[in-house]
């Protein structure tokens, strides 16, 4: 009997021993140590938590409960500083569950209000956001307007309720018959209800007909408006409603800002997962896939025995559990599905029809995989055999042909130019992705590139070329390869293996001068001088292309989206997607006209014929844009759309300098402003005769330069002279620009134009 007894407590021991751990490790802890984890029927969770250093504590209010269970049954949780009741909180679901009064308003026969409830409630600068998922907002009774504001008295959502005579009932539940519902918005952390009552009316039944005495604006969980006997139109007392909140830890905007401070990071425990919250900013944290328990705390992630959970993961074999997973296999001599009643089965012997069956098999494989060897080789060879032609149609022979008689005639005047392959491309820009686009434009999109020698390139990939483009391709690759300018984007290279054809250039870091002037970056503190200096750069290159170049190259699309900055902000000109190589022997007319709104020259687009005032013409914009802050074409405003036509006006009316840019005011003098009026009023003249050379804008530009340097150059001083001897024209002030209706060209609409003949 005695050794009996001690059999049954050994047995006992061993029970405790084993399954004691396994019990542990499926309850891992939720609070911290020495800190309660539940209030009545609720668990909560670190980061929450009651009481001083058992909840997390980063700026942020919300992770702070108080449990309310002195006389109360069954005791009230609250949240700290907000007195909000909570009924439910989900760590794995990131929700908490809470109740709010709706508002009532009450009215009289004749429409007066007799009783009123108003019930708000604010989340603001806690962890809580409303659900957009969970809740909606509801109106009840007739006629209603019921709304809702933010923390600021700003309208967020609403709906109104009409009724009906009941012979005339519609279907459906809370469509606006009496109830109406409609959706809010995401990242919503303020409710303040608001109804409007619609005082009875002649004019309109719609109104009056089947109209109820209290009216009612809640905002409520989905699943809670079950539109059943809790809800009545008719209905005069008071009710609460429990709605949906979505918490998570906001005192940082992301887990990819929140992983770069481990002190801080509320994932602590080992393998632990980051998500950023999807209602507002923030991240929440869960437990790996096999785990679970706490993530917000040290080792609070424990593994999940699931030998020991088989109705959640059935294994009617050998069951074997692992960090994070398990084993379920079927025991020694058997086969089949261990996770199905009855799934292993003894094995098989490995018969002659099953032999026959696999040797069968296995040679159908061998087939097929010989087939399919043949079509990759196949496919390969038409791919090469594609990749020639393209680069022969593009001109690739010719151009290998001429650089190798420029060299032989110039030792080293091309020798920077090379011919990529498509490969070499595609693995600097990392298959051309989207994270890699500097820019898009109406040829096409650029991407930024690393090539193997860790040279930063610019790699231009266009939309389409026509024919008789690709036919003088070769010819212009090598030609725009020899510009050697410190204010030109230098031509690198070109890929000619592919349908249409992609360019390389040198990497400019800076941006472009459409976004220095006109971006979210604009320091509206920029010198005058820089300004200037921009300016007489950027026409020192045109001047360059169209005088030294040979043969004479013009860009033809010249505008501030086209000037890029280097980090000293050298002005250098870019995209030569328009450009064409000026004609030596006979006028060439354009079948396809193409510019930019705000900068096409008029006498390009009434002759169709390209020349160097053209570039002339949309300079003379650019430095207007530079002088002034404003964009070429503006679509809001009461005022002129095209920023030319502003300028003659202004300049008609002599008031031309209020146009101009604050801190250029504030510098300039006012011989620079009759100067650089009078280098702007020529080159945005519609006759092209009457338009200065690009040589000339330069010279002047970096003659004002020169000018405005100097004390009496500036605004306030007085020198004449020293103005007439560096312009070298008279100085007079009060100059009268004359201009007639013709002399402006106002375009508008889309960016880009262009006109078919």
């Amino acid at each position: 009997m005695a050794l009996a007894a001690a059999l049954l407590f050994l047995l006992m021991l061993l029970h405790v021993l084993v399954v004691a751990p396994a019990s542990a490790r499926r309850r891992p802890p939720v609070a911290r140590p020495g800190c309660r984890d539940s209030c009545g029927n609720i668990t909560v969770s670190y980061p929450f938590g009651i009481g001083a250093g058992c909840y997390r504590n980063d700026g942020q209010q919300g992770f702070q409960l108080e449990c309310h269970d002195s006389g109360l049954f069954p005791p009230r949780l609250t949240v700290s500083g907000f007195d909000h009741h909570l009924a439910d909180l989900s760590l794995a679901s990131g929700e908490a569950r809470a109740y709010l009064n709706a508002t009532r308003e009450c009215f009289s026969s004749t429409g007066g209000l007799v009783d009123r409830t108003n019930s708000y409630m604010s989340l603001q600068y806690s962890v809580y956001r409303f659900s957009d998922a969970k809740n909606r907002l509801v109106a009840l009774g007739c006629p209603n307007l019921g709304y809702f504001v933010d923390g600021d008295g700003y309208y967020v959502s609403g709906c109104m309720s009409v009724c009906r005579p009941s012979r005339y009932a519609m279907p459906g539940p809370c469509t606006g018959v009496g109830c109406c519902q409609s959706e809010i918005p995401a990242d919503i952390s303020f409710f303040g209800p608001y109804l409007r009552n619609f005082p009875p009316s002649k004019d309109s039944t719609a109104f009056t007909t089947n109209a109820t005495s209290c009216h009612y604006v809640f905002l409520v969980e989905d699943e809670w408006f079950t539109y059943t006997d809790r809800v009545f139109l008719n209905r005069t007392d008071d009710f609460a409603v429990p709605l949906v909140l979505d918490w998570a830890v906001r005192n940082i905007d992301n887990c990819s800002a929140a992983g770069q401070n481990a002190t801080d990071f509320a994932c602590r425990s080992v393998g632990s997962q980051c998500v950023d919250a999807t209602n507002g900013p923030g991240y929440r944290c869960s437990c790996p896939k096999g785990y679970d328990g706490n993530p917000y705390l040290d080792r609070g992630c424990a593994d999940i025995d699931e030998c020991h959970l088989k109705d959640e993961y059935p294994c009617y074999g050998v069951c074997t559990n692992t960090p994070g997973s398990h084993t379920c296999q079927c025991p020694p001599g058997t086969s089949g599905g261990a996770t199905a009643k009855n799934g292993c089965r003894p094995k098989d012997n490995f018969s002659l029809a099953l032999k026959t069956v696999v040797g069968v098999g296995v040679g159908v494989f061998m087939s097929v995989f010989m087939c399919f060897w043949l079509y990759l080789g196949f496919q390969k060879r038409k791919l090469i055999k594609a990749k020639q032609n393209f680069f022969e149609h593009n001109g690739g022979v010719i151009l290998q042909q001429q650089m190798r008689s420029h060299r032989g005639a110039a030792e080293g005047g091309a020798s920077g130019f090379k011919i990529f392959s498509e490969q070499e491309l595609v693995k600097a820009t990392n298959n051309f992705a989207a994270d890699q686009v500097l820019g898009r434009g109406g040829h096409g999109i650029v991407y930024k590139g690393v090539l193997e020698d860790k040279t930063v390139v610019a790699i231009k990939k266009s939309k389409m070329m026509e024919e008789s483009d690709i036919k003088e391709f070769a010819r212009e690759m090598l030609i725009l390869s020899q510009i050697n300018h410190r204010n030109v984007v230098k031509l690198l290279g070109c890929c000619l293996d592919i349908e249409v054809p992609m360019l390389v250039y040198e990497y400019v870091s800076n941006g472009t001068l459409y976004h220095f002037l006109h971006g979210k970056e604009l320091n509206t503190d920029t010198t005058l001088d820089t300004r200037l200096r921009i300016a007489a750069e950027s026409a020192e290159a045109l001047a360059y292309m169209h005088s030294s170049a040979s043969p004479p190259i013009l860009h033809g699309d010249v505008k501030t989206a086209n000037i890029l900055l280097d980090n000293n902000l050298t002005a250098k000109v870019s995209d030569f997607g328009a450009s064409k190589l000026a004609p030596s022997d006979e006028v060439q007319i354009a079948t396809l006209v193409q510019g930019t709104c705000g900068y096409l020259d008029p006498e390009y687009l009434m002759t169709c014929q390209l020349t160097d005032k053209s570039d002339v013409y949309s300079f003379g914009v650019v430095l207007l844009e530079l002088l002034t802050g404003k964009k070429a074409i503006c679509f809001s405003g009461p005022e002129d759309r095209s920023l030319v036509s502003r300028f003659v006006a202004a300049t008609k009316a002599g008031t031309h300098e209020k146009l101009l840019d604050g801190q250029v005011r504030k510098e300039m003098g006012p011989e620079a402003l009759e100067e650089v009026t009078h280098i702007v009023t020529r080159c945005v003249s519609v006759s092209g005769e009457e338009r200065p050379a690009m040589k000339e804008v330069a010279e002047r530009l970096e003659a004002l330069r020169r000018y405005q340097r100097r004390p009496w150059g500036q605004a306030g001083g007085n020198d004449s002279e020293e103005g007439q001897s560096l312009f070298g024209r008279d100085m007079e002030r009060g100059v009268e620009y004359m201009f007639g209706p013709q002399d402006v060209l106002d375009l508008e609409g889309g960016s880009t134009y262009t006109l078919s003949l």
